[in-house]
């Protein structure tokens, strides 16, 4: 790989969904990425982070198809409780229903298309745009059309309902949307061995998980793929890029002692572009003092096994594929939303155990903040890294020359331990194992293109 040229597009065309017109068949051509990862070598050209071919192609292929976080069950105590988000650049209501279902529309009115909900979160039982008042219940129906008359006599409301998200599951507390109605099931997609590290973070209390407050949400410069890519697979900047923050948090003012530095650990890597690196020690501890004394380790030993609370369960970090990341130590999950192809917004939230007391809560929260929030002093150094990587990829020398994912090639295995393929702790494994899933998928039509096209496409390819 010694250039990053983007290929020519192939010419799948997507299917248009019902009751919408076929889009032009320049508009719906695809671009072979295979040249521009090479999984196995470990070698990534810097054009699948800035060029907006490549952007489009993953909203199509990646974010239309893939399971995306949503919300968290704990958001929705009563009917007509809402948030809104998105997946991908489309934005979404996530509501519960009259039978108290979760359940996720386009927040997108079928009128004019403005959003009927304005709000980032709260109560209602209708969803109103401002435009022209057309209005939806719970369930997306379309209820209130102004001057309804005026439509022709066959003129059906049914038909214009919101556009629901037709798969919306959930795990432990965490919902996930995909547009795939057919899509393989999101505990499939996690598999029982990324449920095996997950598990480690959200079921360490029988009572389950809730989020406190609202989401933190701040906008970086950058690809979305450089913050979940490292959240899978990059203990190995930790020494280098927190120096500062390590000492700052270290009892001696001087940063962790070499054995700690150098924590031996292991990193999980899934066949569905997740990733998980956790450094293993038999005294594994929560770093927030106020959480450590909270936790009965032996019953925690006794419920998440040994290996777990020595590993996954604290200090560590995750991505599901695509964009859902978090960090167990601190109680911080996140969603990496895509602005473009240089840009993210990042929303976050604290997650902490619903059994505990007020003031644990409170200090996991602060601890959170202190941390990896959006001024927190650990994050702070990531974004920084990950603005510098886009802030010189246009250059021409810059842009095509090949980025090394190469460490630990090779070390890949079953280790007897931990589930699933893993490798030492320092390793690129689940960035190869992040990109390899991105390109099979950007390679492959999705749901909503068709194998087969009309007889005039055909012939003149």
């Amino acid at each position: 790989m010694t250039t990053s040229q983007v290929p020519e597009a192939s010419t799948c065309a997507p299917t248009p969904p019902v009751g919408q017109l076929p889009r032009p068949k320049e508009m719906t051509q695809m671009l072979d990425v295979s040249s521009l990862v090479d999984a196995d070598g470990g070698l990534i050209e810097r054009s699948i982070y800035n060029d907006e071919r490549i952007y489009k192609q993953e909203m199509a292929r990646i974010f239309a198809r893939s399971w995306l976080f949503l919300a968290h069950r704990s958001q929705f105590k009563k009917p007509g409780d809402f948030f809104t988000t998105y997946m991908g650049e489309d934005p979404i209501i996530v509501t519960m229903d009259k039978k108290k279902n979760i359940r996720a529309y386009l927040n997108s009115c079928r009128h004019r298309g403005v959003r009927v909900c304005r709000a980032d979160a709260g109560s209602t039982k209708m969803f109103t745009c401002t435009y022209h008042g057309w209005a939806y219940n719970l369930d997306g129906e379309l209820q209130t059309i102004p001057n309804q008359q005026a439509y022709p006599d066959d003129w059906n409301p049914k038909d214009w309902g919101l556009v629901e998200v037709p798969n919306v599951q959930e795990y432990k507390g965490l919902i996930f949307g995909n547009w795939d109605a057919d899509a393989m099931s999101l505990s499939d997609s996690l598999g029982d061995d990324m449920k095996y590290y997950l598990d480690a973070f959200i079921d360490r209390d029988p009572e389950g998980t809730e989020v406190l407050g609202g989401v933190m949400k701040w906008t970086l410069d950058g690809n979305w793929k450089l913050a979940a890519e490292q959240f899978a697979t990059d203990w190995y900047h930790v020494n280098m890029s927190h120096a500062s923050a390590l000492m700052v948090l270290s009892p001696t003012g001087k940063g962790p002692k070499p054995e700690i530095a150098s924590t031996p650990g292991r990193q999980f890597t899934s066949e569905h572009g997740h990733g998980a690196g956790f450094p293993t020690h038999p005294k594994s501890r929560f770093d927030a003092q106020t959480v450590h004394e909270y936790y009965d380790y032996d019953f925690l030993r006794e419920r998440l096994g040994d290996d777990r609370v020595e590993g996954p369960m604290t200090t560590g970090h995750a991505t599901i594929f695509p964009s859902f990341s978090y960090l167990p130590v601190n109680g911080s999950i996140r969603i990496w939303h895509p602005k473009g192809p240089n840009k993210m917004e990042v929303w976050a939230w604290v997650l902490v155990d619903k059994s505990m007391p007020e003031d644990v809560k409170n200090a996991q929260r602060l601890y959170n903040l202190r941390t990896f929030g959006p001024s927190g002093i650990f994050e702070a150094d990531d974004g920084e890294n990950w603005s510098e990587i886009q802030a010189i990829s246009e250059g021409f020398i810059t842009n095509n020359t090949s980025l090394n994912f190469q460490m630990g090639i090779g070390n890949e295995h079953e280790d007897g331990t931990y589930p699933g393929t893993t490798s030492e702790l320092y390793s690129d494994a689940a960035g190869r194992g992040f990109y390899r899933q991105w390109t099979k998928l950007m390679n492959t039509p999705a749901w909503h293109e068709t194998k087969t096209r009309p007889a005039a496409d055909k012939e003149e390819n």
